[in-house]
């Protein structure tokens, strides 16, 4: 068994990051090790082939982050991750296969409580070695900042990937539009959710609690292509809405909620009065493709006081901007707490801007948007009575 041990604070400012490499293959335990002990900061402290020898070093070591492969001898990595997160809570990254059965797993133990994932290093890494370490670099100190809580021993199991490239910002897919400009006149209401780190059970977890005759949702998870389909089939089999990926073209209904592909921006656009999904192949923007601050903007330019905006859980900026535009444009916007944030980076940079009309708990995300759902349509219809032009 794993032993029973308090949860830590986060390392010392000046303390060294201290990392437990847990995996079945000697070659990645060497690189791993190699890659983060040449960052600043870091110190790989040990390494184990399997479960039951990571439960000892666990004991010896404190590490403050562990690195867990999902498929492992003895005992698989999902089985270790219940007993750890149930026993001895710490922050946990996965290395896994971008494959469709990697990706349900990584899902699983995401559910489970850790905190990020990272892909298995490619035997051919000699070209993309540099970003690779700099996912990994940047995942390990993600980890040892995140909120950790402990499994209900009760609960049954069930960001995405780091910088891919130069820092555009929304302007590099979508043009701001001029402050003059103003969605048509709809009645139909969007809700757009933007979301990174610890987002793909926060999103379950808003998307749980909102009814089937819901107004459309959009949501913009930074996630890899391999990822979103598995994604988007979970949440449509656990949600009272029809949940999927985003297809081009597609209308935005009620009682829908639609997923950025993980190699795509998704847009929400007008035709007529109706809303449809815009999917995007540019540039990553704020290094993510999807973008939250591309989806927001989008939102903010078509549905406007329409709209409600939802920033939760995340490392980074992306989506603060876009959060600012829509509320700018009428949009009423939502950010998630930091108590119940895993990293409250990307709500936490929209509330500094002023971008957050609400801050609130997680658990009280869905209610919120439903009470100012309603709220919309109490406005539209006073505003018909005093002959008001806006949507």
């Amino acid at each position: 068994m794993i032993p029973t041990a308090p949860s830590k604070a986060a390392p010392a400012a000046r303390r060294p990051i201290r990392v437990l490499i847990v995996d079945d293959s000697a070659l990645v335990r060497s690189l791993l090790t190699d890659l983060l002990n040449a960052a600043p900061g870091i110190e790989v402290v040990g390494v184990a082939a399997d479960a039951h020898a990571a439960r000892e070093k666990i004991k010896q070591l404190n590490p403050d982050v562990l690195t867990l492969d999902v498929e492992m001898p003895k005992m698989d990595g999902i089985t270790f991750l219940r007993n750890l997160m149930r026993l001895r809570p710490m922050p946990v990254v996965m290395v896994s296969s971008l494959t469709e059965r990697g990706a349900d797993v990584t899902l699983d133990a995401l559910a489970l409580g850790a905190v990020d994932y990272l892909s298995k290093p490619k035997i051919d890494l000699a070209a993309t070695l540099k970003d690779y370490a700099e996912e990994l670099i940047e995942k390990v100190r993600i980890a040892a900042r995140a909120s950790v809580r402990a499994l209900d021993p009760r609960q049954a199991p069930p960001r995405p990937p780091g910088a891919v490239g130069p820092a555009h910002s929304a302007d590099a897919v979508l043009p701001k539009a001029p402050a003059s400009s103003r969605p048509l006149r709809t009645t139909d209401r969007i809700i757009a959710i933007g979301a990174s780190t610890g987002g793909t059970e926060a999103i379950k977890e808003v998307l749980m609690r909102l009814p089937p005759d819901c107004p459309g949702v959009v949501i913009a998870q930074h996630i890899p292509k391999a990822f979103s389909t598995p994604f988007a089939r979970r949440m449509n089999d656990c949600c009272p809405m029809s949940v999927c990926e985003a297809k081009d073209g597609q209308y935005v209904l009620a009682g829908h909620a639609y997923i950025a592909p993980g190699d795509r921006h998704l847009m929400l656009v007008r035709d007529g009065a109706r809303y449809v999904c815009r999917l995007d192949d540019g540039v990553p923007v704020n290094r993510h493709k999807p973008s939250v601050d591309v989806l927001f903007r989008s939102v903010a330019q078509n549905a406007g006081r329409n709209a409600i905006g939802v920033l939760l859980t995340g490392m980074g900026k992306d989506g603060a901007r876009g959060l600012k535009e829509m509320l700018d444009s009428g949009s009423r916007t939502i950010a998630q707490d930091e108590a119940t944030s895993v990293v409250w980076g990307m709500p936490g940079e929209a509330v500094a801007l002023g971008a957050a009309e609400q801050i609130l708990a997680l658990e009280s995300v869905a209610g919120k948007i439903l009470t100012l759902a309603e709220g919309l349509d109490i406005t539209r219809e006073s505003k018909a009575l005093a002959g008001a032009d806006d949507p």
